[in-house]
């Protein structure tokens, strides 16, 4: 008797993401979603089964076509116009949400940007703006996602946990980045914001994980890898020698919110091609 091959491995074994609705029926909310690794995020979640609700600070047509990509799939989902700075816009885009879809099972905080400069140039606007965005975002979704988990609880024909919240750092949570201290501030804020969450709400059945990208093709850092030149210098920084791409994240993302990752919480996926692991010491230093 010829065996069947399993849905989620390809005719020659390998895993086959396309078929893997892992967290079939489940809601998710994803930030900064309209563009990409949030974009990547939020089409990954709706291809393994969620519906997914876009969230985006600009852009209409973006976050409108990733909308209908996800609905491709399969899968619901709408975009939602919210500053997740600010409280009463994040509080909005929740009872939106479960006016919608009737709950939350897994939160992606991804909104994410950049105002570059020298400490010594470096405006309070500029700290701010990126405090507020990466950092305080994180919090406030967080928070009212963890109240949507703590009324529902587990749903055991849903998921094991009663919520997953991912939320998206950097390698920089770890590795120092001079002209960028704002940017470097917010993702070690992120890092024990994502591992104290943890701790208090693991009794509850909730998981919160992060994950940190390494260098990732996006347009946020066009300038390190557009020319031949910025990019054979950026893989001086990556031993496994290419550049990451959004899909990398995405996938990473669909297995961190599925119960094949269940008894994870509190931890960092470094998805960085081997950033991390300091290449300027692989010759002795």
């Amino acid at each position: 008797m010829e065996e069947k091959t399993p849905p989620y491995l390809s005719k020659d074994m390998t895993p086959n993401i396309e078929n893997l609705t892992l967290i079939k029926g489940q809601k998710a909310l994803v930030t900064g979603a309209n563009s990409g690794i949030g974009m990547a995020v939020a089409i990954a979640l709706g291809r393994a089964g969620a519906d997914v609700c876009v969230n985006y600070y600009a852009g209409d047509a973006e976050a409108d076509a990733v909308v209908e990509k996800i609905k491709s799939y399969g899968s619901q989902s709408f975009s939602y116009k919210a500053n997740v700075s600010n409280e009463k816009e994040v509080m909005a885009m929740f009872d939106e949400m479960k006016k919608r879809f009737g709950t939350i099972d897994i939160l992606v905080n991804n909104a994410g940007i950049q105002r570059d400069a020298p400490i010594d140039k470096m405006t309070i606007d500029q700290w701010n703006a990126v405090i507020s965005t990466n950092l305080t975002s994180q919090f406030l979704c967080s928070r009212e996602a963890i109240k949507e988990f703590k009324r529902r609880g587990v749903k055991p024909e849903i998921s094991c946990a009663a919520g997953k919240i991912i939320c998206m750092s950097s390698v920089h949570q770890m590795i120092p980045w001079a002209g960028h201290v704002n940017y470097a501030a917010s993702k070690g804020g992120i890092h024990l914001l994502m591992m104290s969450l943890a701790q208090e709400v693991a009794p509850l059945k909730i998981r919160v994980n992060a994950i940190a990208p390494g260098a990732i093709k996006t347009h946020i850092n066009e300038n390190a890898w557009s020319t031949p030149d910025a990019y054979n210098s950026l893989l001086k920084l990556i031993p496994y020698k290419r550049i990451g791409m959004p899909d990398d994240i995405g996938r990473c993302a669909a297995w961190l919110a599925s119960d094949l990752a269940d008894y994870i919480t509190g931890t960092t996926i470094f998805v960085d091609g081997g950033m991390t692991l300091f290449p300027g010491f692989a010759t002795g230093g």
